[in-house]
């Protein structure tokens, strides 16, 4: 994982949760944790880590995943046993 990666890991568990945090950024994150990215219909994301998966909508016209993406991805996360 690079010092990048790293950072948005930090960020997506930051408390109170941040909303500058780059939906791009969490699909790289994603990527370096060995999931995968799927593309979908219009501007949905399915992030798939061993089998199990999170849903989510690319943000427009912004670049910033919404507070409540970052909550659900956080806690998808903690389900798979990954933490800072």
């Amino acid at each position: 994982m690079k010092t990048r990666q790293l950072k948005t890991l930090h960020a997506v568990f930051d408390l109170p949760t941040r909303a500058n945090v780059a939906f791009s950024e969490i699909e790289s994150l994603v990527r370096a944790l060995g999931g995968s990215v799927v593309e979908r219909e219009g501007s949905r994301v399915i992030f798939d880590m061993g089998g199990d998966v999170f849903h989510a909508h690319r943000p427009h016209p912004g670049k910033d995943a919404k507070k409540y993406q970052i909550e659900g991805f956080r806690e998808f996360l903690k389900a798979k046993g990954i933490s800072p």
